[in-house]
C-alpha cells in the first residue's frame, strides 16, 4: 500500500508577550512570527527566518495584569491601551499572513516552549476570528523535540543544557519578533540534528527476562 499523500508542513516560529499567566483575564500584548522552514517527503529545508515575518502590538483586553509578567517584555501597557492594534484586526491580519506564507502547505506553529505561546495564540484566534489557521492541534514544542532526540526527561531540558551548535547566535530579548526569529533558527537546527549519541538504552521492564514475556 502506498503512503498517504500529505501536504508539506510549513513551520512558523511564534513568540508572544503577555501581561499574565492565562488569556482572558490577562492580555497578549505582542505577537511575533517567523517562517522557520518546510518539511516534505524529502526532508526538512530551513528558511531564512528574517525573510517572512509578522509582528503586531495589541491593545490589552482587560484591566488585570501581573507587574512581573509585564516587566519581562518591557512593553508600556498604557501606550498600548491607546496605540495598540485591536485584537480582532491584528489576529485577522495574522491569519491572512499565515495562509499566504503557507500556500500549498499545512502551517504548524512551533514554540519554545509551545504551551504558553500556543495557549494565548489559539485562545485569541478563536475568540477574535472564530478559527485557527493551524487547526486545534497544529503546534510543535521545541523542548519536547529536543528531549526526545537527546533521550532526556522533559523537565531536565533548558537552553543552557543544549549543545552550543544547536542554539541561535541571536540574543533572546523578550521582543516577540526577535525571539521568534531566534527560535526559528533553534528549530531549524533541531530538525536536522541527528540526536545525542549518549541516549541511554531502555530499562528492562518486568516480563522482559528470558522466557518471561510474550514474544
Amino acid at each position: 500500500m502506498s503512503a498517504r499523500r500529505v501536504k508539506p508542513s510549513l513551520y512558523i516560529s511564534v513568540d508572544i508577550e503577555a501581561d499574565g499567566p492565562i488569556p482572558g483575564p490577562y492580555s497578549m500584548l505582542s505577537l511575533g512570527a517567523a517562517v522557520a522552514g518546510t518539511q516534505d517527503a524529502d526532508g526538512f529545508t530551513a528558511a531564512d527566518p528574517e525573510k517572512q515575518t509578522f509582528y503586531r502590538e495589541l491593545r490589552p483586553i482587560g484591566e488585570e495584569f501581573v507587574p512581573e509578567a509585564l516587566a519581562v517584555s518591557g512593553l508600556d501597557r498604557e501606550r498600548l491601551l491607546s496605540d495598540g492594534a485591536e485584537p480582532a484586526a491584528a489576529l485577522a491580519e495574522f491569519s491572512a499572513w499565515v495562509r499566504e506564507v503557507a500556500a500549498g502547505a499545512q502551517p504548524v506553529m512551533c514554540g519554545y516552549p509551545a504551551s504558553y505561546d500556543w495557549m494565548f495564540l489559539y485562545w485569541y484566534l478563536i475568540r477574535f476570528t472564530g478559527a485557527s489557521p493551524f487547526g486545534h492541534s497544529g503546534c510543535l514544542d521545541m523542548k519536547t523535540l529536543y528531549a526526545t532526540k537527546a533521550g532526556l526527561p522533559l523537565r531536565a531540558v533548558a537552553k543552557g543544557t543544549m549543545p552550543r551548535e544547536l542554539l541561535s547566535r541571536r540574543r533572546h530579548t523578550h521582543h516577540a519578533l526577535d525571539d521568534a526569529i531566534e527560535q526559528a533558527e533553534l528549530f531549524a537546527n533541531l530538525m536536522v540534528w541527528p540526536g545525542s549519541s549518549q541516549c541511554l538504552p531502555r530499562r528492562p521492564r518486568p516480563g522482559d527476562e528470558a522466557g518471561g514475556g510474550a514474544q
